[in-house]
């Protein structure tokens, strides 16, 4: 499979990009972002053959089979949309886009064009939730009643400015929680089965920035599994837990951090190392090209992940409706999706 990235910016850096060059029967062959420079200086680091500063350019370049979009949210929808016009599969990053119903545009535009739709939800496909997938299957703690999950961090002055579009609910969608959240949401869809009802509150405490800054949501998982959660980004504490009860025993870790898994059954506490891969997404890079070489199922699609953002619009809508926030469906000319005329790539020296 040959790559294109619309969008080269940090994510592309370590977390993605290299996964493009690593994984087997794969190759990054070209990469866009709107200023030529900093395109050409990516292609350059990273041994890209061609850049480009205009993404339709990229879409329909002939080497170009698949294309990994990573861009903020706003724009998921139509890059999404343009691909799949294209006849070329694409793999989108988190959140799949900013509400479902943008999320449910680009899964009925890539089964028009009979080609995948791929969401980088990458925790699904690491080593270390995979055994955390495999303790809960095999039993270890018991049949499974309940998970509880604690997500905080400091606020801090000027966030606003810092963060940029993270915090800009018109570009991403909503705050921290739509970021970090829909990665712990999404996770525990992999793990206990798909949400089937969620209820909560979402507020706005440290008035740094327009979006939510405290949400907390009880849910009911398909599997019977009840859960609460609180994510809280105006706290005085760092803090990242996810826990998760069974008749047997309990199963505690981190979503963002190394720390060690933490088992704790009748025979004690059993710590268990589960470290991140040095390219966090090469794992589920590596699925998605097995999934489009005819080598493997997929692990995280459109499918799987709209039900993460509907979750997130239920939690949001009463803050969305008190503070303005709108998501206007996109006319055809906003969204682009006339086909442009071709022109010829930039070459990495």
């Amino acid at each position: 499979m040959r790559w294109g990235i619309i969008g080269v910016g940090s994510v592309t850096e370590r977390k993605s990009g290299p996964g493009f060059q690593q994984a087997e029967r794969s190759e990054l062959v070209a990469v866009m972002r709107r200023n030529g420079e900093l395109a050409a200086d990516y292609a350059r680091r990273h041994n890209v053959p061609r850049w480009y500063d205009d993404a339709d350019e990229l879409i329909n370049d002939p080497e170009v089979d698949a294309v990994y979009i990573a861009t903020p949210p706003e724009s998921h929808r139509d890059y999404v949309v343009r691909v799949a016009q294209a006849g070329k599969p694409v793999y989108v990053e988190k959140p799949m886009a900013r509400t479902a119903l943008e999320c449910e545009d680009m899964i009925s535009a890539c089964e028009a064009a009979g080609v995948g739709l791929f969401v980088a939800y990458y925790r699904r496909a690491m080593p270390r939730f995979a055994t955390v997938k495999e303790l809960l299957d095999r039993g270890r703690i018991g049949q499974l009643r309940s998970v509880s999950i604690r997500n905080e961090r400091p606020g801090e002055a000027g966030e606003a400015d810092s963060e940029g579009w993270r915090v800009n609910p018109e570009i991403s969608g909503g705050g921290h929680f739509v970021d970090l959240g829909s990665h712990v949401l999404d996770l525990l869809d992999w793990l206990l089965g798909p949400v089937t009802s969620a209820a909560g509150i979402a507020t706005n405490n440290g008035a740094r920035y327009r979006a939510e800054d405290l949400v907390a949501g009880v849910f009911s998982f398909r599997s019977g599994v009840e859960g609460v959660g609180v994510w809280n980004y105006d706290s005085f504490q760092h803090k990242d837990r996810v826990e998760i009860i069974g008749t047997a025993g309990s199963l505690c870790f981190s979503c963002f951090a190394e720390d060690p898994l933490r088992l704790r059954t009748r025979r004690g506490v059993e710590q268990i190392q589960a470290p991140y891969p040095e390219i966090v997404q090469l794992p589920l890079i590596q699925n998605v090209v097995n999934v489009l070489t005819g080598h493997a199922e997929s692990i995280s699609d459109g499918h799987s992940a709209v039900r993460t953002t509907r979750v997130i619009d239920g939690l949001l809508a009463d803050y969305r409706d008190t503070h303005g926030i709108n998501y206007a469906p996109a006319t055809p000319a906003q969204a682009g999706l006339a086909h442009p005329s071709g022109t010829s790539p930039r070459h990495a020296d």
